[in-house]
């Protein structure tokens, strides 16, 4: 029941502000209203996309203060006749309300700027060798088996194999409700300690990987990148896809020159396709660039600009001599080490996205 009281000065203009929300939803549906509306799409669509965040707390707080308010009404009932076991049921509907709550202060958190973005999810071996090519192939899997629950969408546009083992480097595109707010949280290096499978007398190796999440919004077709400052190198693409594909030159690799930043693309069958994937991929890397270095995050830069290696990682896996994933952020752990593996990493997601 504390629980309420708590939630109660948050509807005050505190964390959620939920009367603010009310006075900004109003003010945006009458200029949606406005018969030149649509004049200006771009500004169109960030109203409501304003409307959209804002209805998404709004909503399921007005269901959670209204069960609050039932839970205390019941609660002086139950006290005042000393009903024990109204008072304990009241108790473990008291701690569904408050997961609620944290529910939906976790959507809050998802009100960013780019959050409800598709995103570009890129994976990089680092230190480690056959190892840490193993090692980026096991978290792609894991990023593509929490997007399959999730009801998600994913495209691999660039796979790069290792040597003897696994990838070198992947790019995913992903699709689905605020996907990008969701990724962001797992930007940096990821660190695994097991017994190899490449070791012949079986002993303990650490590897390491590094992760990261942009958005492609949509006024990236608008970001201009000055010709000469891009520089385009083609591949034969080294996947499977028939006899065209590796016979042909159909890969595209594009270097944006005075960032060095650099992105490929050998998805689809053509060069000319994969030329436009490619050229949009970098605009939405290059924007985000920039866009982190106003915003003053460079402290943070991105995850594989980073030394891919000891000191520098947000999550441990271990898997010998004991079970253990632990996110180094904010201290989240869990024992269940095939879980975590197999896609069940929201958890982590939530927790880090709750910190911030």
């Amino acid at each position: 029941m504390s629980r309420k009281s708590t939630a109660g000065s948050k509807t005050s203009g505190g964390t959620f502000d939920i009367d603010a929300k009310k006075r900004l939803i109003e003010e945006l549906e009458e200029k949606a209203a406005q018969p030149d509306f649509w004049n200006d799409a771009n500004t169109a669509k960030a109203i409501l996309r304003d409307i959209k965040n804002a209805k998404r707390i709004i909503e399921p707080w007005e269901k959670a203060r209204n069960e609050g308010g039932d839970l205390a009404e019941f609660l002086e009932l139950a006290l005042a006749e000393e009903d024990s076991a109204t008072l304990a049921e009241l108790a473990g509907q008291a701690g569904v309300l408050e997961k609620e709550l944290d529910h939906i202060e976790f959507i809050r958190k998802l009100s960013g700027e780019d959050d409800d973005a598709p995103a570009i999810l890129t994976i990089h071996s680092g230190a480690g060798g056959t190892e840490s090519c193993d090692w980026t192939e096991m978290l792609l899997r894991m990023y593509m088996h929490w997007i399959e629950r999730r009801g998600f969408s994913a495209t691999i546009l660039d796979a790069q194999p290792g040597d003897e083992a696994g990838l070198k480097s992947v790019t995913v595109e992903v699709h689905g409700d605020y996907i990008y707010g969701h990724l962001r949280s797992e930007c940096g290096v990821h660190r695994l300690v097991r017994i190899s499978p490449f070791d012949s007398n079986a002993r303990r190796h650490t590897s390491f990987a590094s992760v990261y999440a942009y958005p492609v919004v949509e006024e990236v077709d608008e970001f201009e990148i000055e010709e000469k400052d891009i520089r385009v190198d083609t591949y034969r693409a080294s996947g499977a896809g028939g006899q065209h594909i590796n016979k042909t030159d159909s890969a595209v690799r594009m270097t944006h020159i005075p960032t060095n930043i650099v992105v490929a693309c050998q998805n689809e069958r053509s060069q000319i396709k994969n030329r436009a994937v490619a050229l949009r991929l970098l605009k939405a890397r290059v924007r985000q660039h920039y866009k982190e270095i106003e915003a003053q995050e460079r402290q943070s830069k991105l995850a594989e600009k980073k030394k891919i290696e000891w000191g520098s990682q947000i999550r441990s896996y271990v898997l010998h001599p004991y079970n253990m994933v632990k996110d180094h952020r904010t201290d989240t752990e869990t024992s269940n080490t095939q879980a975590v593996l197999d896609g069940d990493i929201d958890a982590f997601i939530e927790s880090y996205l709750l910190s911030r």
